[in-house]
């Protein structure tokens, strides 16, 4: 089965079918939280980064990356919306755009334990941003967010399955554009 056909549709499925005119559409729960991380490049570039880069692992790990994530982007989400402090939260969420990027770039594969630590980390950071702004319903805006972060991680790895055969240097060029902007990210917060 020839998966890069299906990566275009896969792509076109992340954006919303609806025009939105004027302010006062979908401004809480599940729809809130799923379009959240399609809104905002820091997030977006990361979940497709990790995505890709789970993809480029080899066996388990492929699956507990992105796994690993969402399970400390929960947890991040909850300290957010309870009120802990995290510091350079911005700065961090930055950090892990560029790092993302040049780990895809560089594909790069690291002992499990530190590959999900960093994951983890980076996770908790795009958790705890997300916690600070979830309105409405929070069940249904965390659910929404993150089905939402867990269909860009498939993205990444099915993009990057379907390159890895014919095209890898796209790949890894696709890291280092997600890395500049990172750098860019960085500059700015």
């Amino acid at each position: 089965m020839n998966l890069s056909r299906y990566v275009p549709l896969g792509v076109l499925a992340c954006f919303p079918a609806v025009a939105f005119a004027h302010p006062g559409h979908m401004e809480q729960g599940f729809m809130a939280g799923l379009l959240h991380p399609l809104t905002g490049m820091d997030h977006l570039l990361a979940m497709l980064a990790l995505g890709i880069w789970a993809a480029l692992q080899k066996g388990s790990l492929r699956w507990a990356l992105p796994l690993t994530f969402l399970g400390a982007l929960s947890l991040g989400f909850v300290m957010g919306h309870s009120g802990w402090t995290l510091p350079q939260v911005e700065t961090g969420i930055s950090l892990s755009v560029l790092l993302l990027g040049l780990l895809v770039a560089a594909t790069v594969r690291l002992p499990a334990f530190i590959a999900l630590a960093l994951a983890a980390v980076f996770a908790l950071f795009h958790g705890y941003a997300h916690g600070l702004e979830a309105i409405g319903s929070v069940q249904s805006f965390a659910a929404g967010f993150l089905l939402a972060s867990l269909g860009l991680h498939l993205i990444g790895v099915l993009l990057t399955l379907g390159l890895q055969k014919h095209q890898p240097v796209v790949t890894r060029i696709l890291g280092a554009l997600v890395a500049a902007s990172g750098a860019l990210m960085v500059v700015a917060a």
